[in-house]
């Protein structure tokens, strides 16, 4: 009897850590979605001088990024800790997941901004601050509604990042084992995101859009420079989520787990036992 709640309360565990690093992971993967849509200067947020960096002899670029990068590093992080304690299981259900969750967001937008308008919402949203005209319909589906190049290139760079992230991860953790993290989620970071600065500008803007090769590569290479900074800079939160994970865990719980993970093991077991 000991035997069955001590199994239950180990499950009840696991499973609850999922649940929170998967709703973590989902929430943030999902804003930056949304947020995605607003460029900002990252030169104006600390105060410094355009970049004026020089591409190819044709492209002055700065650093006007997406707002979605300010939460994606959640991700990226979130993903490295679902990898390390429940695997590439863990890591493709929940990003496919995610991925749907996503287009239904784009569906459901898509539907909305469609709606006709109510007529008293337009008139008291009818001028801004300064009292100038102002057409909050269209500014609200301007804000909400992307392409359709934008959204294919975002899906499938997404999926294809996080199918690259969780094999390197496990490919690095052969040679380090359970030590180095920081080599392992930096390293898978670092590489899929090179993957995805490309691939999602590639389709949006190259495909999809009137962007040279040249263009695509210009703005890729600012935006992974910015993503490689941070990657860099937020690898001391791993050993944070990785301390208070073992604190909640416990010692035995959390080795056990780790050591599951690496083979890929624990998530198929998981979901057979229930």
């Amino acid at each position: 009897m000991n035997s069955e709640k001590s199994l239950s309360f180990i499950k009840d565990k696991r499973n609850t850590l999922f649940i929170v690093l998967s709703g973590i992971f989902l929430t943030n993967a999902i804003l930056a979605e949304v947020v995605g849509v607003k460029i900002f200067s990252l030169e104006a947020l600390l105060g410094t001088e355009p970049a004026q960096i020089h591409l190819f002899g044709e492209f002055i670029l700065d650093f006007n990024l997406t707002a979605g990068v300010m939460i994606w590093p959640v991700v990226f992080i979130t993903t490295d800790i679902i990898n390390e304690y429940f695997g590439k299981g863990g890591v493709r259900r929940i990003s496919f997941l995610t991925a749907a969750f996503i287009a239904y967001m784009f569906i459901v937008i898509w539907i909305v901004t469609d709606l006709p308008p109510a007529q008293f919402w337009l008139d008291v949203n009818s001028v801004d601050a300064d009292g100038n005209p102002f057409n909050i319909d269209f500014a609200f589906s301007t804000i909400f509604r992307q392409g359709l190049g934008i959204i294919i290139g975002s899906l499938t760079a997404f999926l294809l990042g996080q199918l690259v992230d969780v094999f390197t991860f496990q490919w690095l953790r052969k040679f380090t084992g359970s030590s180095k993290i920081w080599l392992r989620a930096t390293g898978s970071t670092l590489i899929s995101q090179f993957i995805d600065s490309f691939v999602v500008l590639g389709i949006a803007f190259y495909v999809f859009g009137n962007w040279s090769l040249q263009q695509v590569i210009a703005v890729g290479i600012i935006n992974y420079i910015y993503k490689f900074f941070v990657a860099v800079v937020l690898t001391p939160l791993l050993y944070v989520a990785h301390y208070f994970i073992d604190m909640y865990l416990g010692k035995e719980l959390s080795e056990q787990m780790i050591n599951e993970a690496s083979a890929s093991e624990f998530f198929e077991k998981s979901v057979s036992d229930n």
